[in-house]
Parts: structure tokens; sequence; C-alpha cells
């Protein structure tokens, strides 16, 4: 081969960038506690002020041990004041966060935080009063989703499973419901299934005058229960007991109710509690609920069981009717989002993929469609919102590649796109209030998240405000290879992936091949940003002589309705079926060794890393199962049902395509991980596997991290976790 001029010049320029990378990535690099070599720094809590000229972000000053929260100015990046800070404030050591009332004159300060499940906490809360300088404080008791009401003067929170309102300046406290049972009955906070997988905790909501509280009340009664042993280091464990509806079992039945502070404030003996009739519309959930600017009118979603037709609803409190402005409708399943956003005219902006692609439409206040708004090939991804001054939506998307995010605004007659933010990488945006900045959050494989400050109107950079150079440039001085993203033909479609190869790779070697995949409906793990502790974890085993994969199958998102939706009533079917076809493809690459490819997932993944060493036996070797589901009769209703309808109804896809039912066909080796106390995907999962592989003699390896839950982490538990599981890699591949 004839080595020309340029490329001894190439040679002689990547020499010295090479070796400078010296450094090998460790586990403890990743996961040792009090480690955490690649930490970022980030805007923590980043709030925009009323004002649109200046936002707040909590800080914390490892020297003085002083949290506070301070006020920058967006034009000069320069801090303006202080709002809030412990070394002034008697009585308060620390705070965890914050939240402003509308007026911005006062703070809810949360401390003496306690998770409960994924995103539900109970916590100890202040108000202080920003002119006063007054701390007081909300509970003596510990609660949950304290919010101010409109005008600051309250604030409404749930507390053993009902709800108060606490009135800041009397410093008084009114209990309106008075039926919440724990296992039984819960007023306005979500039950366990509505909280993972429709994603709120907080079921109640303030009227715009601050008039009403609308609230869901969930009846448990007769959902099935499951428990969890905690060993802890007592002499007898304890047990968790908590709701949870599985596939096909009963869920709690809802109902949404309207509380009038007027009239509990005024004495009459006017009934304070309405609960709202839906006639003909049968709300088997209701998974989101929030009150539009007219303070008379609360828009509710409700879905069927099958989650394929989601009606918008609006009660007006005044006359007690309700009205059905919008049904959405879909073969397989209609996503709940957030977007639903009221102008001041009552219309409203509304995102859905009904023409195939998620896209924002804008619809007049009885329903009827004024614009789609958005349109093309492409998925809107976030939708920031509605400026009525320059009569822009702003929003993110995909237009500039399904592994990017760009921002972009836009007329909302759907005309004059303007790009704001669209260099390849993904960026984020946080927009001031009355929209005139916007704080871009970028990063790509190499570019940890950079804060940017933007004009608006045309994207125009003003300041750089936070960029994480000091880490690229750490980053850089380790042995890490370039992610190489690709496009991979299979069964039809042009499936996303990227490689990452050893810095030394010869194309005349050949290496084994571990893939990583999640493969759950609509996900994305091919995607242009900055690393995850994963990642980090990927470029050490790179640095071990591995090369690493990863492929988005089909029915993962960002590439239209029909590429997601495809694996409807067949979850596991078609992502199996790709992963293998991938893998065999990659295998016949000279610079792979067929006989040595391996995959990993953690829970959906877990779910296919299973089941792909099953059915894809003569071509996976080994495979890491964490916290797999085994069968999805054993999971939760609202996930589970979106996808597979109950299996009363499908019971063959059900258990075509469990891990259960395929042991037999296992060859290779698996590692089988999972957490005691997972309340998310149960152990239950992993222990019915074990059994099965049990009793078709299978040899395998278990193992169980106790009283640990779906995240399995906490002191030296990941560090444990992925020193076995890369030891597991170096033994079996």
């Amino acid at each position: 081969m004839r080595i020309t001029t340029f490329m001894i010049a190439f040679f002689l320029l990547a020499t010295p960038i090479i070796t400078a990378q010296n450094k090998s990535i460790t586990i403890a690099d990743i996961w040792k506690p009090n480690v955490n070599t690649f930490r970022t720094e980030r805007l923590q809590a980043l709030h925009s002020m009323a004002n649109g000229k200046e936002y707040a972000v909590q800080n914390f000053d490892n020297n003085t041990r002083v949290a506070s929260v301070d006020i920058y100015n967006y034009e000069s990046g320069e801090k303006v004041r202080t709002a809030v800070s412990t070394a002034e404030i008697e009585g308060l050591d620390y705070f965890i966060a914050y939240e402003f009332s509308a007026d911005e004159q006062k703070v809810l300060l949360s401390t003496q935080i306690k998770s409960i499940f994924r995103r539900s906490t109970l916590g100890e809360y202040y108000v202080y009063d920003l002119l006063s300088r007054k701390l007081t404080k909300v509970s003596d008791d510990l609660i949950q989703e304290p919010t101010f009401s409109p005008d600051g003067t309250k604030i409404a929170y749930g507390k053993n499973n009902n709800l108060y309102v606490f009135d800041i300046d009397r410093n008084e406290t009114n209990q309106f419901t008075f039926d919440g049972k724990k296992n039984s009955i819960i007023n306005g906070i979500t039950d366990w299934v509505y909280e993972e997988e429709f994603g709120f905790v907080r079921a109640f909501d303030w009227s715009a005058d601050g008039k009403r509280i609308a609230y869901i009340r969930f009846d448990e009664t007769n959902v099935p229960e499951f428990s969890m042993d905690v060993y802890g280091d007592k002499l007898y464990q304890t047990q968790t007991v908590f709701k949870y509806p599985k596939a096909g079992e009963e869920n709690a039945k809802v109902s949404l109710h309207v509380y009038s502070l007027g009239e509990a404030l005024t004495g009459t003996n006017v009934v304070q509690t309405k609960q709202i009739s839906f006639g003909n519309i049968d709300p088997y959930y209701i998974p989101r609920i929030a009150w539009s600017k007219d303070p008379n009118i609360l828009s509710i979603q409700t879905l069927n069981r099958n989650q394929n037709d989601l009606v918008l609803v609006f009660y007006n409190a005044s006359t007690n009717k309700v009205s059905q402005p919008l049904r959405d409708r879909d073969q397989a399943y209609v996503d709940v989002t957030d977007n639903l956003t009221f102008l001041e005219d009552n219309s409203f902006i509304w995102t859905s993929e009904k023409d195939g692609w998620n896209h924002i439409y804008h619809y007049n206040k009885d329903g009827s469609l004024k614009k789609q708004v958005t349109s093309g090939k492409w998925e809107v991804t976030e939708y920031y919102g509605y400026d009525a001054a320059s009569n822009r939506i702003f929003y993110q998307s995909t237009e500039n590649g399904s592994i990017n995010r760009g921002i972009y605004a836009i007329d909302i007659s759907g005309k004059n796109k303007t790009p704001l933010a669209v260099d390849a990488g993904s960026n984020n945006a946080d927009f001031s209030a009355d929209f005139t900045y916007f704080i871009n959050t970028f990063s790509d494989t190499t570019t940890p998240w950079r804060y940017t400050l933007h004009n608006a109107k045309d994207g125009k950079l003003i300041k750089t405000l936070k960029d994480n150079e000091t880490l690229k440039t750490l980053y850089n001085s380790y042995k890490v290879s370039p992610k190489e993203f690709f496009t991979l033909p299979i069964n039809g479609e042009d499936l996303n992936g990227y490689m990452i190869k050893p810095l030394d790779f010869d194309p005349t070697k050949k290496y084994p091949l571990f893939m990583y995949q999640y493969s759950g409906p609509g996900s994305q793990s091919v995607k242009n940003s900055w690393n995850s502790s994963n990642d980090m974890w990927f470029q050490m085993l790179a640095q071990e002589g591995y090369i690493v994969v990863c492929i988005d199958p089909r029915g993962t998102g960002l590439k239209g309705r029909d590429f997601k939706k495809i694996t409807q009533k067949e979850l596991g079917k078609y992502e199996v079926i790709d992963q293998i076809a991938a893998a065999e493809k990659l295998g016949k690459r000279e610079y792979i060794d067929a006989d040595r490819i391996g995959i990993f997932g953690w829970s959906y993944g877990g779910f296919m890393a299973s089941n792909c060493l099953f059915q894809g036996a003569d071509t996976f070797k080994m495979a890491i199962a964490v916290a797999p589901v085994t069968s999805w009769r054993f999971y939760d209703t609202i996930y589970t049902e979106r996808y597979m309808l109950t299996p009363q109804v499908n019971p063959g896809g059900y258990d075509r395509n469990s891990p259960l039912s395929h042991v037999e066909k296992l060859k290779g080796d698996l590692l089988l991980v999972h957490g005691s106390a997972d309340d998310n995907v149960h152990v239950q999962n992993s222990t019915r596997l074990v059994e099965a592989l049990v009793q078709a003699n299978k040899q395998f390896t278990y193992f169980n991290y106790p009283d640990k839950n779906h995240g399995i982490y906490g002191g030296n538990t990941r560090y444990h976790l992925y020193t076995m599981m890369t030891n597991y890699i170096k033994e079996k591949l």
C-alpha cells in the first residue's frame, strides 16, 4: 500500500494526540462512591423570573455550607442579588429545592426529603417571605406535593392520603378531604401505577382565581396488593405492602372532584365539594387535569383502558356541565403529554401523532382545528410554549436528524420557521418568562453540557454561561474512542446504531462484540449527546479490547408512528428479531469475532437481553440481564396494556415473546441480576426465570442485591455491580 505525503502528515499530527491519551478509565472513576471523576457542572434548578430579564439558580457553597437561591441578569450573566440564603435565615440550615409564588414575593423551601417511589416524596417545607424575611413552617408533619395558590397566600398539600390548605398569613390549616386511608383511598396524590406510568404525583390543581381546587380521588380498595420483604439489619425482616395492579387485574376507580374554598371561607351551608359527572364519557383513566386561564373551565384528559381513545373534556364549574372539544384516537395507543396550552381566547395548542409523526396543532376553544402548525417526516420532541407578543411557538425537534435535537420557532400560522439552535448534537432550551431569551444546553458525544445564552428572536449567541471545558480536557486525557454513528439495513428499515472501537483498533484483527440496548417502546438509546455513566463504562470496555455497539430496533422512537407502534400486541417479537439480525450482520464484518458476541440490558433491556440469548442461541455467546421483565403478565396495567392489551384478550402475545417460553434454547452464559426490593419490576420476574432455567437444567449465574430497588444503587452497590459485570464479560466473552 502506497503511503502519501498527506497520510504521513496525518500520522505525525495524530501520534501526539493518541499518546497524550495515556490514562485508562477505571470502574472506580465511574462508580466508586465520592469519586465521580467525570462529574459535569450544571445550572441547578434554573427558574426564569417573571420580569423576563433575570433567572434564578440554586447554589451551594461547599466551604461555608450555605445554600442559596441567586438571581442573575440574562444579558450580563452577572449575579444581581441573592433571594434566599441559609446564612441569613434563623432556623434553616439547608434546603434541597425551591419554588417561587406567582408574584415571586415568597419562596417554598423543601428540606428532609424522603423518597417513596420513583417520583413521590415526603418532606418538610417552609415558606420564606422575601419582603418580611419571615420563615413559616407549613406543617409539623412530613407532607406531599405542596404548591402555592395563584395569589401566593395559601399552600395546598397532601398528607396521609388527604388534602389540606394552609393559610400562610393566618397560620391556619384547613383539611378538606377526610376519607383517605392507606391502601384504600387516596385524595389528590396519584397511586403507584399512575405515578410510574403517567409520570405525575400531584393530582390536584388550583383554579386561576384560587377559589377552587380540583382533585382526583383513587379508590384502591379492590386493587390486588404486592408485598416485598425488607431485610435490613434487624433480627426479623419487615414487609412493604402496596397496591400494584398487574396486567389484566383491577385498577383503582378514579373520580374527579372540585372543592370550593370560597364557600368554606364564607361559612355558608353550600356543598363545598362536587363530584364531576362525565355523562356518556368513560373516564377509566384520568391522566391529566389542569385549569384553563378561565377560572371556571377545568380541562380533563380521559383514556379508555386500552389507551387508544383519549378525550379532552372541559368542565364548567359555574354551570356544572362538561363538553368534549377534542378526541384523539389511534389503532394502537395515544401518548399522554403535558403540552396542552391555553391562549388568551381559550383556543389551545395540542400535540398529536395523527398524521404519522408527532406535531403541533392549534384548535379553537370548541375543538375545531385552526391549523396544523408543524408538519414533516420528523418529530416534535419538546413543546416549550407560545409567546403572545410575537405570536410564535417554540419547540424542539428531530429536523436535523433523528439522533439530534434542534430548537426552532414558528408562527402559530405555521409560517416563518426560524432555527434557533440546530448544531448537530442535543440542544435543549429554557426560555425566559417573556420569551426574550433562552438558555441553551448543548452536548454531543465529545462535548459535555455547554450552557449558552441566546436571543430568542433569531437564536443569536449572547454569552457562554458554563462550558465544562475543564471536564472536556480531563476526558480527552483518557483513552477514549470516538462514538461512530451508522445505520444498519435490517428487515426493511435503516436502524440507527453507534459503535465504539478500541483506540488502537486494527481492522486486520478480530474483536469480541458487546451489544447494549434498551429497545422499549418509543425509547432512544442511539443519540448524539454527552456520555452517560454507561458510556464511560463502554469506553472502559473498549480499552480492554471489546467493540461496543448499540442498535435501536423497530419499536423504538423518533422515526414516526408506524416504526414505533409496529410492536403493538407483540412486545419482544420484532425487537428481538432485529437485535439478532443486527448481531449476525455485524458478525460478518472481518474485524468482529462472530463466536464472541454478547448483549446487555436493564429493565426492558434485560427482558431483551435474556430473550436474545435464548432465541439467538447460535448468535449470542453471553448476556447480562439486569432487573428484567420475564413475563408481561407480572408487570403493571397501564404500561403493559398500552402495548399488549390485557392477557385475557391477548394471551398469545404475552406468552410467545416471554423469555420463560424459550429457556430450553439456552446455550450461552447468562448473568441474571435483580434487587430484592424492586417495586417496579418485581423480583418475582427473576425468580420465575430462575425456576424455569433450573427445571430446564440450564446453568447460569444469579445475583440478588438485598433491599435494592429497580435502580440497584446506594453506597458501594453500583461499584460492586459494574465490577461484577466487567469480570463476567472478561471471563465469558
